[in-house]
């Protein structure tokens, strides 16, 4: 049997061996929380633009404390060193849906004060691809019974987000439709687990600063990141070719006069195509009349851009970009900036 000195000095002994472990259980912790969640629980991750999570955010994380305290969801944000950021939530369906409405809320919110007409909400969840096909279901029918019951346009991306085997499911309409429309698919998600290892989506950059396009307005020049335009210092401009003022009405070259002129042929060369989804009742800002807009994108981007018709029961319509990588960086640049200055700077569309 232990007497009261050894067993004091054992619980010191103890105590010490703690002190010494705090860091590496502290850090473990906070990496396993938002995965190791019991099986009722769901973990949903939605894709933002660095606009859309301050707005969730709020002043001193005021609007973010009162959705995690409300919901009761457990909500964690990716950090802001990237144009698009993730926010992961853990709940139960009700938690979830709870959290979502008020995040859908604060957007509709934000809408009312610029915007006249309210565009149709559209948020990105990010969806390993084994759930994927239980979302849109045997021939489609189960994607197409989500859009019939909740009137909300749900779009299942072909491809995988880069440098993972996540896709993204975009989903946009009314306040009420894309709120009963999340809460079919975390159903569905919750009773069709993943399948095999998931390899996460994390943003990035797309390109190197280096390799950004630049381009030039009103006096200024700016570097294309993701769907940012960042000032360029006057200072390092002398390492770049020409660059082009973008003022409306006037004629702009195409793309390759955009891109830094040490580019490597073989990036310049190398063609792919993206595909993203604009809200009909936005899309008209984008062609302009005539197509003077569209046309003035398509010079600038150098990329190749097709715009669906509308789909029968659809709200949305399909943008098809093509080119170089940095020519559809670009392109999508321009176009979500369009869109942002058509509603007042709140860029919620995708």
């Amino acid at each position: 049997m232990m007497d009261n000195a050894t067993h004091h000095q054992a619980i010191q002994l103890n105590t010490n061996n703690a002190q010494n472990t705090t860091n590496i259980q502290q850090q473990q912790h906070q990496e396993s929380k938002l995965s190791s969640v019991p099986d009722h629980f769901l973990t949903i991750r939605l894709l933002m633009q660095g606009k859309e999570v301050g707005s969730i955010i709020g002043k001193r994380g005021d609007n973010i404390k009162a959705i995690r305290e409300e919901s009761g969801a457990r909500i964690n944000i990716s950090d802001g060193t990237t144009p698009e950021r993730i926010v992961t939530m853990v709940g139960t369906i009700e938690t979830l849906s709870k959290a979502f409405g008020m995040i859908c809320q604060k957007f509709e919110d934000d809408l009312k004060q610029t915007c006249t007409m309210i565009p149709p909400i559209t948020l990105r969840l990010v969806v390993p691809a084994s759930q994927c096909g239980s979302i849109i279901g045997k021939g489609g029918a189960k994607i197409k019974e989500i859009r019939e019951t909740t009137g909300a346009s749900v779009q299942v991306a072909s491809e995988m987000l880069p440098s993972s085997t996540e896709r993204a499911v975009t989903i946009s309409g009314k306040l009420d439709s894309i709120e009963s429309c999340f809460r079919q698919i975390c159903q569905i998600m919750l009773e069709s687990p993943p399948k095999g290892e998931t390899i996460p989506y994390r943003p990035k950059m797309m390109i190197s600063p280096m390799h950004a396009p630049i381009i030039f307005a009103n006096g200024q020049a700016y570097q294309v990141q993701g769907q940012f335009a960042i000032p360029f210092p006057p200072n390092e401009l002398n390492a770049f070719g020409p660059l082009t003022s973008l003022t409306p009405g006037m004629p702009v070259p195409a793309a390759t006069s955009l891109i830094p002129s040490g580019l490597q042929p073989n990036r310049a060369t190398l063609q792919t195509q993206r595909e993203i989804t604009i809200a009909n009742d936005l899309i008209g800002c984008i062609i302009g009349r005539g197509g003077q807009k569209i046309s003035e994108i398509r010079q600038a981007s150098g990329a190749n851009i097709k715009i669906a018709d509308l789909d029968e029961g659809s709200q949305d319509r399909h943008v098809t970009i093509s080119g170089t990588p940095e020519q559809i960086q670009l392109a999508e640049f321009l176009i979500h900036s369009r869109i942002a200055s058509e509603i007042g700077g709140i860029l919620i569309t995708h």
